[in-house]
């Protein structure tokens, strides 16, 4: 019985891992063995990062609520621990782009959470 050697999947694979690498520079892009190992772990990397950026968003809505917050006259903390104790279900989203781009209605909300 002669051997089979799936041709057709194998070249479709290695065309799908060829595509994912268009655009990698060099043989990155355009052999085989080296863009699976290249395309691996770019892929290794969009799924860790997916989890780290929203790590990383919320450090920076944190540390703008901090520098609006130092404005007004308190600190991040004493503003999350006065929001929580009044029942306001505002996330940090919310109140960084108040923030950044209504500046009023956040001094509002800070005088609020303090009194």
């Amino acid at each position: 019985m002669p051997r089979s050697k799936n041709k057709v999947a194998a070249h479709r694979k290695r065309k799908k891992v060829l595509k994912l690498a268009k655009g990698y520079w060099g043989a990155r892009s355009k052999v085989y063995t080296v863009a699976k190992n290249h395309v691996e772990k770019g892929l290794v990397h969009a799924y860790r990062d997916r989890k780290l950026k929203k790590r990383t968003f919320r450090q920076l809505w944190i540390v703008r609520i901090n520098a609006a917050a130092r404005i007004n006259g308190t600190n991040y903390s004493k503003l999350i621990h006065g929001l929580e104790t009044k029942g306001v279900g505002i996330n940090r989203k919310i109140l960084a782009s108040l923030a950044t781009e209504n500046p009023a209605t956040f001094t509002e909300i800070v005088n609020f959470s303090l009194n």
